[in-house]
């Protein structure tokens, strides 16, 4: 079925007064648009300038990737990391570190696994998250506009996306708005170019607005097509904690693709050991080695879907003629394609670190760019199944 949201919010908001108008703000997640840019034969670029010109058309009034965001985001972790490796000897929960950008897995933890793993996991908010507070507290502030008059809108490949927007941790209640109000994914965007009648391919590209995006081109991070959170978290502890550089992470497949590791020595010594763990089935088998306490990691980027967020579940499906695997195949080489930079290359971050939330240490920052998880207790319905 067809989500008529966006369009009925967007057709009320033009019908409105001038002064009872919301700000229609757009955030694109790379991830959704490679998978409608494999859909319609586009490149990225292509793909994001004719989303941003559709969005437009509809109402939109800006129109930003999520890179920018990202940045903050793998900052905040390598951060995070570096606090909890110094304090691993005193605090047998500080590592391993499990990243926190995945909702399904968040979901996952809070209620198969409650108060045991969530002091593993990571503060960090996601990307779509930093987004959000983006949008609603820097971006307001410099334009003017009151966050409840902003109508922010994600595109996301991922459909437990809409679940993280509706947590209460990202509601302002000062200004009673969220701070990401709408989730549109990849596979409902294609379904409203169908309605909508629009050939994607046919429409004229306009440029993506500058304040917030990561530049005139889409760009990527170093490392998986995830995020690259755990590549990004061990260059930087290799180079802080043991004055390595390493760039160039040879990673070492174990039990599937889906798991992989990496590892520093140091004087014949171990001392990082990262992994990737995707899909619930190598999750569950994570966990049960955390919990009998045989984890060897320090780090573990975790997502719920098998190859990651490029084969995220609300991403477009392939048609009959071409196997899924193919298809994730294709979008990962698109995203090798796009310009690399790392997080902290980006002079407009550390300017964002020292004007916006006072500095990278600052009670501000930890507000916005942070979230903390809890357990969710589990109910007997009346059939005494527990969920």
């Amino acid at each position: 079925m067809i989500s008529l949201r966006p369009h009925r919010i967007l057709a009320e908001n033009s019908e409105r007064e001038e002064s009872e108008k919301q700000t229609v703000v757009v955030s694109l997640s790379p991830q959704a648009v490679l998978s409608i840019s494999a859909k319609f034969f586009l490149s990225a670029d292509d793909c994001a300038r004719k989303l941003a010109s559709y969005f437009k058309k509809l109402g939109a009034h800006y129109v930003f990737d999520t890179n920018f965001a990202r940045s903050l985001s793998l900052l905040e972790a390598q951060k995070e990391f570096l606090a909890r490796y110094r304090r691993k000897d005193s605090d047998s929960k500080a590592l391993p570190m499990l990243a926190s950008a995945c909702p399904g897995w968040i979901c996952y933890a809070e209620k198969t696994h409650g108060s045991y793993i969530l002091p593993y996991i990571s503060t960090g908010r996601s990307p779509q998250q930093v987004m959000g507070a983006l949008v609603k507290d820097l971006w307001a502030s410099k334009m003017g506009i009151s966050p409840d008059k902003i109508y922010h809108v994600t595109v996301m490949p991922c459909f437990d996306k809409k679940l993280e927007a509706a947590r209460d941790n990202f509601y302002n209640e000062l200004y009673s708005t969220r701070e990401v109000d709408c989730v549109i994914t990849s596979v409902e965007v294609e379904q409203m170019l169908d309605r909508d009648k629009v050939v994607l391919p046919s429409v004229s590209p306009v440029q993506l607005d500058d304040d917030l995006s990561s530049g005139p081109v889409m760009t990527s991070h170093p490392g998986s097509s995830s995020g690259g959170y755990a590549h990004n978290v061990f260059v930087n502890a290799a180079k802080e904690l043991f004055s390595e550089d390493k760039e160039k992470l040879q990673w070492k497949t174990l039990r599937n693709a889906d798991f992989r590791e990496v590892t520093l020595e140091v004087n014949g010594e171990t001392v990082l050991r990262f992994a990737l763990a995707y899909g619930f089935r190598n999750i569950q088998n994570l966990v049960q080695k955390l919990k009998r306490g045989k984890s060897p990691y320090h780090y573990v980027e975790v997502m719920a879907c098998p190859s990651g967020c490029l084969n995220g579940g609300a991403q477009i499906r392939p048609d009959s003629t071409l196997p899924a695997k193919d298809l994730v195949s294709k979008l990962q080489e698109a995203y090798d394609l796009l310009p690399s930079v790392s997080p902290g290359e980006d002079p407009r971050v550390m300017t964002c670190y020292s004007e916006w939330l006072g500095g990278a240490d600052s009670e501000k920052a930890e507000k916005l760019l942070h979230a903390n998880y809890k357990a969710v207790e589990k109910v007997t319905n009346a059939l005494g199944i527990k969920w």
